[in-house]
């Protein structure tokens, strides 16, 4: 079992920055790959981006890209993801996930993909 708390989120103004974290839990947190998607107002899941458990593959949505950069501590069991320039598009909840991979390269895209799910962390972004 693996458990996920985010935290980070708020209210920023457009152009603002925020960082989330995700701390994970369990035997084989520094083994997953990590992922973080986001939902907003009557909208699907979308995928945001996502992270190899060695920490040297990554992917990011086409919406993010440039903006966003996702790392991870292995040592701290943590996962962050670092967002600039934000918008009020990106106004949504934040989750964080998890898998099991025996490859330290694979990352994931799809929220299909992921076993484990935080509890969300919300961000608003005023225009």
């Amino acid at each position: 079992q693996v458990q996920l708390v985010e935290s980070g989120g708020g209210l920023v103004q457009a152009g603002g920055s925020l960082r989330l974290s995700c701390r994970a839990s369990g035997r084989t947190s520094s083994t997953s790959a990590m992922g973080w998607f986001r939902q907003g107002p009557g909208k699907e899941r979308d995928f945001v981006a996502s992270i190899s458990s060695s920490g040297g593959y990554i992917g990011y949505a086409d919406s993010v890209k440039g903006r966003f950069t996702i790392t991870r501590d292995n040592a701290e069991n943590t996962v962050y993801l670092q967002m600039n320039s934000l918008k009020p598009e990106d106004t949504a909840i934040y989750y964080c996930s998890a898998r099991w991979t025996p490859f330290s390269s694979l990352y994931f895209r799809s929220g299909d993909d992921y076993t484990y799910w935080g509890q969300g962390t919300q961000v608003t972004v005023s225009s």
